[in-house]
């Protein structure tokens, strides 16, 4: 009897990755699991590229010994794409509608989840101070990229996008000067120490980590895009249960709320953005 070799289709390039993010897993406690497949390979060959390594599998030994390169992937796994008032159109609803709302409360509780290196969370406190609620807010900013949050904490920008933050700002609707809240020093901006006052930068991975409780506005704009939908149903559930009743929940353009199981305990506070109101 012949007894003929079957050839599998197994996709090498799949493999490696899967053992690529076990790897992480097991070793620094990442999980990137639950992370679109297609993004991260896209990140993952970057490195690949920019490292010099042969292969992906080549890349293991690497992170399991080197700890610097290890920290370099990690920065390429993070999304860090963001600016001063993103979204200008957006910031600009926050403003006339979402700030009104939260004037009336005694205090106020914003938890801005995957802050990056902090851009849209010193824009938010700009504009709590422009409406005079600065003092009553406490705003916690997450992210799982230590090298990002101490970024994001220093509170400094580069000059080069100045002019586009300056844009930025007067479209959401800036009461004032853009130019109020920093001051430039060569080819940096360094934004207003009273703007950190009562911004508590921390870590926490949305993929594992737990509430933060009794929160009125939870912002995470841009990040679930790169979450397969298990995740994404976990994190949604997560900032749910982290609202308070009536609390706001804002996400980015191409996101949405619909099939992930809690649609139907918020309503679309506005129609222009993607900012709902728990109920």
């Amino acid at each position: 009897m012949n007894h003929t070799k079957r050839e599998t289709n197994v996709d090498n390039e799949n493999i490696e990755v899967n053992l690529l993010i076990e790897a992480i897993r097991l070793k620094y406690g990442y999980d990137f699991s639950g992370y679109s497949r297609a993004s991260l390979k896209r990140r993952i060959k970057k490195r690949l590229l920019d490292s010099g390594s042969l292969s992906i599998s080549g890349m293991i030994n690497n992170l399991l010994y080197e700890k610097d390169f290890f920290d370099q992937l990690l920065l390429d796994l993070s999304i860090n794409v963001t600016e001063m008032f993103r979204d200008p159109l957006f910031f600009k609803e926050i403003r006339d509608k979402v700030i009104p709302e939260l004037a009336k409360l005694s205090s106020v509780k914003i938890w801005h989840a995957g802050c990056s290196t902090g851009e849209e969370v010193y824009s938010m406190a700009i504009i709590l101070k422009e409406a005079g609620i600065y003092d009553k807010c406490q705003i916690f900013a997450t992210d799982f990229n230590q090298v990002v949050l101490e970024k994001a904490k220093q509170g400094v920008l580069s000059i080069v996008n100045l002019k586009q933050y300056t844009q930025n700002y007067q479209k959401s609707g800036g009461t004032g000067s853009f130019t109020d809240w920093y001051t430039a020093k060569y080819d940096l901006v360094k934004l207003k120490t009273t703007l950190r006052k009562n911004i508590m930068f921390a870590d926490h991975n949305l993929a594992t980590d737990g509430v933060f409780s009794e929160m009125d506005l939870v912002m995470c704009r841009n990040v679930l895009i790169y979450f397969d939908r298990p995740l994404q149903n976990r994190v949604f559930r997560l900032f749910t249960d982290s609202l308070t009743q009536d609390g706001f929940l804002t996400i980015g353009s191409k996101e949405s709320i619909h099939f992930s199981g809690i649609a139907d305990e918020y309503d679309q506070f506005s129609q222009t953005q993607k900012i709902f109101r728990k109920i």
